[in-house]
């Protein structure tokens, strides 16, 4: 996509919006950028006095003051640079931060909608390599940007005020360099753009392969997933070649056509000295600039091809700041105080984009009572939970706790009013304490310990050689899956909420490890309104209320020997998994 200037411009302006808060940094850099700017034009502007009053007609005074003069001002601009540098730097880095900061805020405000519909390896793209390509420019290129600039605008202001005609000459070919050179840019710009892309499908199938690193071997798939990642490597080669094939083109054209300007001067230059129009100092310090610009605009030719590289970085940054967020809290949310753990579906419709998930979907539940949510794969029960934590808002319909719509209440006391068991078990590569006390940050050691006796994990953390302090390991691989599983209800019975939700939560267990588990969940489970979403129909046979729901749609509903008598889904489900019985 080829994007204006315009829109650069727009992304500066934003970017600036970030710097307010460090204008006191940024002053000093400027001040001291302008006093780099200075030694460079008169160290250029001595070269008059150089040349007429010490070659030309030598002064002994002149000579010996000159090392004195060179010195000074080496000292001047050396402590004048580090200033410049060091604040500029710590300016940029900590814009830098605000945004790394601002767009992983910006990432987990968004919706489970969003997170279905993109993969981990892009978001993390985007937080890593996207951020650090501007943070790069951060730390080098806006320092040398402001450097260069204000030294080739005090050496171009010197070149007119020695000799405006010789100037009007060397600017000639100006207008020449400018054409090709942003041309150039923009490619760079486009080229980085899709290497970021592309970058971001490398970091997927990282994320993917190391994730999943235990299939891959079950399965014997190394070989595949290296090629597959090498190709996605060399898609990703092949984009930055392009930027390279510019970025190395950026130089040497910006030089060619200066070498048409300098041979003008030097023509028109030498005329004039042979004329008498114009002394050999005055010369000699215009060609001194002349000189010293190149420097500057060779700098500036780089500096902009890399600022276009942060530009595409900036731009797809931006995109994901400017994505709504799809569950948005009203400012006037009401915050629900003393939750009985009434909820009501009421009519409920629910798509995820053009598939329709749940049709019609009409479920009461009293506080305390079991609900249970059975049928085939992909009816929709998990999306009920889904509704219910408002991760996702219904397109028709609506969900009520207590008597409240969802949407009136307040995100943080609603989800303070849930607790949710998964037939994912998410741990953190933290202790087994920190891992139990996460949303119950506060919470006591004593009461980390009832949890996890409820939930009877106390007596394997024991065994564990630091006990409670016990690191887990990433994703809790170092615990077998029943103890992840009663580690999560430990979480669970610690948070204390009124709303309970059990997603498939012991679908993944051996035999011994499910009764294990059954039984903390029945601990946790007393006096809470529980949405039991469950494959295995045995989990649910005590519920006050079974669900049966089939492409969307509630096809029966009541308690387990009253739908065995029908002859309905419900008892087709319960003879395929009891066959044998």
């Amino acid at each position: 996509m080829n994007l204006s200037k315009h829109s650069n411009w727009h992304n500066i302006r934003r970017l600036l919006t970030y710097s307010r808060r460090y204008t006191r940094r940024i002053l000093i850099a400027m001040l001291a950028s302008l006093c780099v700017a200075g030694s460079d034009v008169t160290f250029a502007k001595l070269v008059q006095p150089f040349v007429d009053h010490l070659l030309v007609k030598p002064d002994a005074t002149l000579i010996n003051l000159v090392p004195l003069i060179v010195i000074g001002l080496s000292v001047f601009k050396a402590v004048a640079r580090y200033v410049q540098s060091y604040f500029i730097k710590t300016a940029g880095q900590l814009v830098v931060q605000d945004l790394r900061n601002e767009l992983y805020s910006h990432y987990v405000g968004l919706s489970m909608k969003f997170y279905s519909q993109t993969s981990v390896g892009t978001v993390m793209s985007r937080v890593l390599n996207d951020v650090g390509t501007l943070q790069r420019s951060s730390s080098d290129d806006i320092v040398d940007l402001v450097r260069e600039s204000m030294t080739l605008i005090g050496l171009v202001g010197l070149v007119f005020y020695t000799d405006l005609q010789l100037a009007f000459v060397a600017f000639l070919v100006l207008p020449l360099s400018i054409v090709p050179a942003s041309i150039i840019g923009r490619k760079i710009k486009n080229y980085t753009k899709r290497g970021l892309s592309a970058m971001g499908i490398i970091t997927g199938v990282l994320q993917e392969t190391l994730a999943g690193i235990k299939l891959v071997k079950a399965f014997g798939t190394e070989n595949i997933e290296r090629e597959r990642f090498r190709q996605e490597n060399w898609n990703f080669y092949k984009t930055l070649k392009k930027v390279l094939k510019y970025d190395a083109a950026a130089r040497p054209v910006v030089e060619l056509l200066s070498a048409f300007g300098g041979a003008a001067v030097l023509w028109f230059g030498i005329s004039r000295v042979v004329s008498g129009d114009l002394s050999q100092g005055e010369f000699s310090t215009f060609l001194a600039a002349m000189m010293m610009m190149f420097g500057p605009v060779r700098n500036l030719t780089k500096i902009n091809a890399n600022l276009q590289r942060s530009f595409s970085a900036t731009e797809r940054i931006f995109e994901v700041l400017d994505k709504p967020y799809d569950v948005v809290e009203r400012h006037d949310a009401v915050d629900l105080e003393n939750v009985r753990g009434e909820v009501c579906f009421e009519h409920v419709h629910f798509a995820y984009q053009d598939k329709l998930v749940l049709v019609d979907f009409t479920v009461s539940a009293n506080p305390g009572e079991v609900i249970a949510l059975v049928g085939p794969s992909g009816a929709g029960k998990s999306t009920v939970a889904g509704l219910l934590a408002r991760f996702y808002d219904p397109q028709q319909g609506r969900v009520v706790l207590d008597g409240h719509d969802l949407r009136v209440l307040s995100l943080r006391s609603l989800r303070a009013s849930l607790a949710f068991v998964d037939q994912e078990t998410v741990l953190f590569n933290a202790s087994i304490a920190d891992n139990i006390r996460y949303g119950t940050p506060d919470a006591t050691e004593e009461q980390v310990i009832q949890a996890a006796r409820l939930a009877y994990a106390d007596e394997f953390i024991r065994e564990l050689d630091h006990g409670y302090e016990s690191k887990i390991g990433d994703r809790g691989l170092m615990l077998s899956g029943g103890q992840r599983q009663r580690i999560c209800i430990a979480r669970a019975i610690l948070r204390n909420a009124p709303i309970l939700v059990l997603d498939e939560a012991t679908s993944a267990l051996d035999t011994e490890s499910e009764m294990i588990v059954q039984e903390a969940l029945s601990n946790l489970m007393r006096n809470r309104t529980t949405f039991v979403i469950a494959h295995r129909l045995s989990t649910v046979m005590h519920a006050d209320k079974i669900v049966v729901l089939e492409q969307g749609k509630i096809v029966e509903v009541g308690r387990h020997l009253e739908l065995l008598t029908h002859n309905g889904l419900y008892r087709r489900l319960f003879s395929m998994q009891f066959k044998d019985g």
